[in-house]
């Protein structure tokens, strides 16, 4: 079942969504090689505790952990842990809160250090992708239009391979609502978007194929040829004429630039 929000409830999950961001921005200003994905996972939960919120992912059909920490071939749902990020290193941090009884989700892909030429453009592209579907967010446009937005830019013009596995979603007062955002698709197709509609848009782009495997703890995706994933997600509200971003990753950005040890990504003006 599909819940539209009111304009009042809207306020309620930018909010949530805020305060993604914010705790975003706030592993931008230090994420660094030698630290740990488990302190990163440490400092996210201590910022949203501290705003009376919680986490959204922390048990979440058994999901061990506060956020999801993706490295290099890791598409999503990768667990923190000790190993030390490396220079060179493309680090997707996944966040979700829960704040007056409504959800916020949101993802960042960061490239710590300095990256390849391709593995930049791969992160552009798929950044890019995200406004493009965002785009078509828009009363009386279908899902599938939103789907194809991003796999054409991704796949079609820029060879990338979009991982078919997993897919954006509805979100609201749960984390997963109706109806799901397919990062492929075709124009004209799916359910028609009506106002106030909020989605969890999130393209997952592979550097090399689609194919992707899940590890044995049941959780961390992995791209099946080994090369890096990239993942960036907004949480969107449908409206007449252009979509309103309830996320924000200027801040994110702003963050980013001022961290030495990270190569920013472009910013993408919608």
């Amino acid at each position: 079942m599909i819940y539209y929000k009111t304009n009042a409830e809207i306020e309620l999950m930018k909010a949530a969504a805020m305060l993604v961001s914010y705790t975003l921005a706030e592993v931008a200003k230090v994420l660094k090689p030698g630290m740990l994905t488990l302190d990163i996972d440490k400092l996210c939960a201590e910022i949203v505790q501290d705003h009376k919120a919680k986490t959204s992912f922390l048990g979440y059909h058994g999901y061990p952990h506060n956020i999801c920490a993706s490295v290099n071939d890791v598409v999503v749902h990768g667990f923190p842990n000790n190993n030390p990020i490396q220079e060179g290193d493309i680090v997707s941090i996944d966040l979700g809160v829960i704040l007056n009884g409504w959800h916020g989700d949101h993802a960042y892909t960061f490239a710590v250090g300095e990256i390849s030429e391709e593995e930049k453009r791969l992160i552009h592209i798929t950044k890019e992708s995200l406004y493009k579907g965002i785009e078509k967010a828009t009363v009386n446009n279908r899902i599938g239009d939103i789907s194809y937005a991003i796999q054409e830019h991704t796949e079609f013009k820029n060879k990338f391979g979009v991982v078919r596995e997993l897919v954006g979603h509805g979100l609201g007062k749960s984390l997963h609502e109706d109806p799901q955002v397919p990062n492929y698709g075709r124009r004209g197709t799916g359910t028609k978007m009506k106002e106030n509609l909020v989605l969890a848009i999130e393209p997952m782009i592979n550097m090399g194929t689609k194919d992707v495997f899940t590890a044995e703890d049941g959780w961390t995706v992995k791209t099946a040829d080994g090369k890096p994933s990239v993942h960036f997600e907004h949480d969107v509200c449908v409206k007449k004429d252009k979509a309103l971003i309830l996320s924000d990753f200027s801040i994110i950005e702003k963050a980013e630039r001022n961290n030495k040890n990270l190569t920013a990504s472009p910013i993408i003006n919608f």
